[in-house]
């Protein structure tokens, strides 16, 4: 049985077991313990299952920590991905950016470009905006404020963000998966993009190499409405292979 073959069913196995170990699958396969150990890693870099001692486990949907812990993790990542970002935006452009740590990061770089309108539920970015000297227009859109996130999220900004259209949304997840589409862990954040994506004649998403292969519990957008990726250059090549599949503009 060739791996393309064998791995789906170790995955259909691990869901419905939860968790199984290297020696059962290899006598259930009737194949080496380290053949199962490179099906299981090839499983994991696609994030269909968790490697973890000795087998295998289900994987479990993220929960985010708070903004100031998020802030820190794959710091340099994010201030590449924002500086990428603000390559690709053209002066005079109407954007969606919603909250999140590299969106935030992205601030000073956009700052820099001319006559840009900027549409967001963020009181960060629309801060850092200001201090960098953008000339943008800045629309913070009002609603329930949420302290950590320092955002407003709820009907209010929803109900806002439907009477203004965009060239792009440019937004942050948590969770990243070719098959399953783009996720955030906040039912409250899933629905601003989710209105944003709606008014935007395109789709950005920001996202570095640690947000691939993980799940999360509430739907932004499927893959196929992703107009492009921005990641770092640590993304492994699975998942480049498969965003390419899906047609996906990846940038790092």
């Amino acid at each position: 049985m060739k791996p393309h073959e064998r791995q789906p069913q170790i995955e259909a196995i691990i869901r419905r077991e939860g968790e199984v170990s290297v020696e059962m699958l290899a006598a259930r396969f009737d194949v080496s313990a380290e053949t199962i150990r490179r099906d299981l890693g090839s499983l994991d870099a696609l994030g269909r299952v968790q490697k973890v001692h000795g087998g295998a486990r289900r994987r479990q949907l993220i929960r985010e920590p708070s903004h100031d812990e998020r802030r820190t993790v794959a710091a340099e990542a994010k201030a590449a991905i924002g500086r990428r970002l603000a390559q690709s935006v053209e002066p005079g452009e109407t954007l969606f950016i919603d909250t999140g740590s590299t969106t935030l990061a992205a601030a000073e770089p956009l700052a820099a470009i001319p006559n840009l309108t900027i549409i967001t539920n963020s009181c960060r970015l629309a801060e850092r905006l200001a201090q960098a000297g953008s000339d943008a227009a800045i629309h913070l859109l009002g609603g329930r404020y949420g302290a950590d996130n320092a955002q407003t999220t709820g009907v209010a900004v929803i109900e806002q963000l439907q009477v203004f259209r965009a060239d792009r949304a440019i937004l942050t997840v948590a969770a990243v998966d070719p098959d399953q589409g783009a996720m955030d862990a906040s039912l409250d954040e899933a629905q601003i993009a989710r209105a944003m994506i709606k008014g935007a004649r395109t789709v950005t998403i920001l996202a570095d190499s640690t947000k691939f292969g993980r799940h999360a519990a509430y739907a932004v957008c499927a893959i196929d409405d992703v107009d492009a990726i921005i990641s770092d250059n640590q993304l492994d090549k699975a998942h480049r292979e498969a965003l390419k599949a899906r047609g996906v503009d990846l940038w790092t």
